[in-house]
């Protein structure tokens, strides 16, 4: 009986061990952002190219995940979404650098990215107003309890972060900084 008491200890310790260790790592990011992430466009001149990420350690139950990427410090009163993506198959624990850009059709066949602030879809890097000090930009990776969100590419980056929260199990972040 104590081998057993014990054993189940040691199962539930370590589940839920695994379940707090959900990471989210990028070859790419550091720090600050690079010209090879910031934005083309609203006066910025970078590449535009979305990071490589990569996670792991999923809790239990996770049927699918969702990235996404904010900026809290926009003088918008409600920030800025960079970057959404839901519906990326649960043995999919990786995206390639510049997956965000629709046209290179990186990302699996069932994920969908939602319009960004800037408009459009797909991945839209950092371009805070010049002069208006460092921004912060959130990367998450969450872990979904459904395989679909059962909404579309035109819905507001609000809507997608009510299904997100409302769905997630667990979120990993990177946080890193740009400024202009």
């Amino acid at each position: 009986m104590k081998y057993f008491l014990f054993s189940l200890s040691f199962f539930a310790s370590f589940s839920l061990a695994t379940a707090q260790n959900f990471t989210l790592q990028s070859n790419d990011l550091g720090g600050q952002a690079t010209v090879r992430e910031v934005f083309n466009g609203f006066g910025c001149e970078g590449e535009n190219v979305s990071p490589h990420l990569s996670w792991k350690d999923a809790p239990e139950g996770t049927k699918s995940f969702a990235i996404t990427m904010y900026d809290p410090d926009a003088p918008t009163g409600s920030g800025w979404w960079h970057w959404l993506v839901f519906d990326i198959p649960v043995d999919v624990m990786a995206l390639d650098s510049g997956a965000g850009n629709p046209a290179m059709k990186l990302l699996p066949e069932t994920a969908i990215q939602a319009k960004t602030d800037y408009g459009t879809t797909g991945y839209g890097g950092p371009c805070p107003p010049e002069g208006h000090g460092l921004h912060q930009y959130i990367v998450t990776v969450y872990a979904l309890k459904t395989d679909k969100l059962g909404i579309d590419d035109t819905v507001s980056p609000a809507i997608v972060g009510y299904y997100l929260n409302a769905n997630a199990l667990a979120k990993a972040s990177i946080v890193f900084y740009h400024q202009r």
